[in-house]
């Protein structure tokens, strides 16, 4: 009677797709991470921009500008941009877009704002 082989069934199957899904699962995740900044920029803009329009209603140009870096890390690449328009004081703030981690970027973000001018010009 001959030797009877052993059968090899699925032997080693589910390291390999394993092996096969583990890129997959962590591309997955860094776009999901990556929907988080930008998510995340979207609302540290609008804040800046709130709190930078409201500092340049009551204060000027200079609070306006330094109020809307006040709670941004330098690493987020901001750039802000104050002034009067009417009896409205308005402050736009642009962010980049960070890719994985602040300070990479491939576009911008804008946070608009206005508030009314609660102090007499000049």
């Amino acid at each position: 009677m001959p030797a009877r082989r052993p059968a090899r069934g699925d032997r080693g199957q589910v390291a390999i797709e394993f092996v096969g899904t583990v890129p997959l699962i962590l591309l997955l995740v860094a776009a999901v991470w990556e929907c988080v900044l930008i998510g995340y920029a979207f609302s540290l803009a609008g804040n800046a921009a709130d709190e930078a329009a409201r500092a340049g209603a009551v204060r000027g140009d200079g609070a306006c500008t330094s109020a809307a870096g006040e709670h941004i890390a330098t690493t987020w690449k901001m750039t802000s941009d104050c002034g009067a328009s009417g009896d409205i004081y308005k402050a736009k703030v642009t962010l980049q877009i960070p890719v994985f981690f602040p300070g990479l970027g491939f576009g911008a973000i804008d946070g608009t704002a206005g508030a009314a001018m609660e102090r007499e010009e000049d």
